[in-house]
């Protein structure tokens, strides 16, 4: 097996204010809602940097595939994380994320190691950190 990750599913209550939430609010790029000829096949996907996609799919439509119950939420011990090119770019996410309806779970601020960091909840509960790495560049 080849060392890939392609997409990740984020389970969400409420598809329509979940894609406001990274559309509108994050300005995630995307086509918007597809799949909608399915059952249970509504679901958006957002095209990140490197190839990888995000997804938001239903957690009754999770559960109806999978069999699993993606829970109510939370981090089931799982943080997706955004890197950013400077402690100021940090600061300026989360001011985006909590505006569009985000929880702040940890203001910016230097990290242990060195860098700046923040968290953040989506509205379904999913954990987010914003991070400057001085030692992974990138370019905002």
């Amino acid at each position: 097996m080849k060392p890939r990750l392609s997409v990740v599913t984020l389970a969400v209550d409420d598809l329509d204010r979940a894609l406001a939430f990274y559309r509108d609010g994050l300005g995630l790029p995307t086509a918007g809602v597809v799949g909608t000829q399915y059952a249970i096949g509504a679901c958006v996907f957002f095209e990140m940097e490197g190839g990888v996609k995000l997804a938001l799919w239903p957690r009754a439509s999770l559960r109806a595939d999978t069999g699993v119950d993606p829970g109510d939420g939370g981090t089931s011990g799982v943080m997706l994380a955004h890197n950013v090119g400077s402690a100021e770019a940090v600061r300026e996410v989360m001011m985006r994320a909590v505006a569009a309806g985000a929880r702040e779970v940890k203001p910016p601020q230097p990290t242990f190691w060195g860098g700046f960091g923040a968290c953040f909840r989506d509205p379904d509960g999913h954990l987010w950190e914003v991070v400057h790495n001085p030692k992974w560049p990138v370019v905002d």
